[in-house]
C-alpha cells in the first residue's frame, strides 16, 4: 500500500471517514503520522470551540469579579477558584461520572402549558462533555487573567474617557475593552497554547472513544501499544503540537499587534512564552 493510498484511507478516520479497521501488524511510519494527524482533528475541534466559548465567559467573569456587588462577585470568584483550584483531569472524570448519572431518558420540564423532556445523553459524548469541561476551565483562567488585566487599565485613560463624556457602555467599548485585552493579551496567549495541549485528556480521562474514533493521544497510544515502540507515536504527536503551538503563537502575534497598533514598533509588547509544566 502506498502512503497516498493510507492517507486516503486513514486521513479522515478519526471522525469516521475512511477505513475503519486499524492496522495490527506491520505498522509503517507513513500509517502513524497519518492516524495521529486524523486524531488531531479533535484535538483541534475541543481546543476551537473552548477557546471561542472561553473567551466570551471570561470576560463577563472578569467584569463580575471587579462588580462592587457581591450577588455579582461572589460566584464569579467561587466559579474560578473551583476551576482554578482543582485538576483538569479531575474535572473530567467527576463530570463525566454527573453525565452519566443524568436519567437515560432526559429530564422533564414542566412549563404550566406544557411539558417537554430535554435529552442528556447527548451529554456522555466526548464532542459535546469534553467541550463543556474545557470551556468552563479555560473561562476560569482566561477570567483571571482579564480580571488581573482590568485592574490595570490606567486611570489616565478612564479620567481622558471621562473628559469626552464617554459613560456606560460607550467607554467601556472603546476605552476600558480594548485597554484590557491590550493588556492581558499576552498571558491569554499562554493559556490558549496550554488549553490546546489540555485536549489530550478527553478521550484519555473519562470520555469513551466511539468506534475507535479518537484524538490524537488515542492513536499514539494506540500505535506505541502495537510496535512496541513509544519512541516513534509520541514523539511524531510533539511534533504536531509543536507545529499547532507555532500556528497558534503566529495568530495571536497578530492580534496582539492589532491591539497595539497606536504604540510605535519600539514600544509595543512582544509575546512572552512561559513554559508551563503543571497547572
Amino acid at each position: 500500500m502506498s502512503c497516498w493510498q493510507t492517507v486516503q484511507d486513514y486521513g479522515l478516520r478519526a471522525i469516521g471517514i475512511g477505513e475503519r479497521l486499524l492496522p495490527r501488524s506491520d505498522i509503517t511510519l507513513c500509517e502513524q503520522f497519518t492516524l495521529i494527524g486524523s486524531g488531531l482533528i479533535w484535538n483541534v475541534y475541543f481546543g476551537a470551540f473552548a477557546l471561542a466559548l472561553g473567551f466570551c465567559l471570561s470576560i463577563a467573569v472578569a467584569l463580575g469579579k471587579a462588580s462592587s456587588n457581591p450577588l455579582l462577585r461572589k460566584p464569579c470568584e467561587w466559579f474560578i477558584y473551583l476551576f482554578r483550584g482543582s485538576p483538569l483531569f479531575i474535572q473530567f472524570f467527576l463530570a463525566y461520572e454527573a453525565f452519566v448519572l443524568l436519567p437515560r431518558n432526559g429530564i422533564e420540564i414542566n412549563l404550566l402549558v406544557t411539558q417537554i423532556t430535554a435529552e442528556t445523553g447527548w451529554l456522555t459524548k466526548a464532542w459535546a462533555g469534553g467541550v463543556i469541561v474545557l470551556f468552563l476551565n479555560t473561562s476560569a483562567y482566561a477570567g483571571e487573567i482579564f480580571y488581573g488585566a482590568l485592574r490595570s487599565v490606567p486611570k489616565g485613560d478612564l479620567e481622558a474617557a471621562d473628559a469626552y463624556g464617554m459613560t456606560g457602555w460607550s467607554k467601556f467599548r472603546r476605552v476600558t475593552l480594548p485597554s484590557m485585552l491590550r493588556l492581558g493579551w499576552p498571558s491569554y496567549t499562554n493559556e490558549a497554547i496550554f488549553l490546546f495541549h489540555a485536549t489530550t485528556l478527553v478521550f484519555f480521562s473519562g470520555f469513551p472513544a466511539w468506534r475507535q474514533q479518537g484524538d490524537a493521544l488515542y492513536y499514539a497510544k494506540y500505535l506505541a501499544d502495537k510496535t512496541f515502540n513509544p519512541f516513534v507515536p509520541y514523539p511524531i504527536i510533539a511534533g504536531y503540537f509543536i507545529l499547532l503551538t507555532l500556528l497558534l503563537i503566529w495568530g495571536f502575534g497578530r492580534v496582539n499587534k492589532r491591539l497595539n497598533r497606536h504604540l510605535t514598533p519600539e514600544t509595543r509588547p512582544r509575546l512572552k512564552l512561559r513554559l508551563q509544566l503543571v497547572r
